[in-house]
């Protein structure tokens, strides 16, 4: 069986956007007990992160790791045709990923006591961000 679900994700700019619930609620919609998730961003300047959920901390210094690892407006880069975050969020979603997958158990994403999903906004405004949410069973 496959089922899949497209959410939209709308962001207020950089940052960290938890979807671990409208992830678990297409889990639970597909009536899968078991299988496998996937989630898919569908975007190349954000990313998808699994991620501690409950220190609001460690997304903070991952922040802070990536805005020294690629700055905004970096002469080095080129293409900047929408603005100087334009490439560097092209980088960093180079650097991390727009897909995970996750074991279906009992029902529901099997994740770990801390694992949230969140879609990581690299632009600094605003957008509106496809997630495809497919289960296989």
């Amino acid at each position: 069986m496959y089922r899949a679900k497209e959410l939209t994700v709308a962001t207020r700019g950089r940052g960290f956007y938890d979807i671990t619930g409208e992830v678990q609620r297409a889990v639970e919609e597909s009536g899968a007990r078991e299988g496998l998730c996937t989630i898919f961003l569908h975007h190349t300047s954000a990313s998808l992160l699994l991620c501690e959920n409950a220190d609001p901390d460690v997304r903070k210094d991952l922040e802070s790791f990536f805005s020294r690892l690629v700055k905004d407006g970096d002469p080095l880069f080129r293409h900047d045709a929408e603005g100087p975050d334009d490439m560097p969020a092209h980088v960093r979603t180079v650097l991390t990923q727009n897909s995970l997958n996750v074991p279906v158990k009992g029902g529901e994403a099997n994740l770990g006591t801390w694992q949230g999903i969140y879609v990581w906004e690299h632009r600094t405004s605003p957008h509106h961000r496809r997630v495809t949410v497919s289960v296989v069973s």
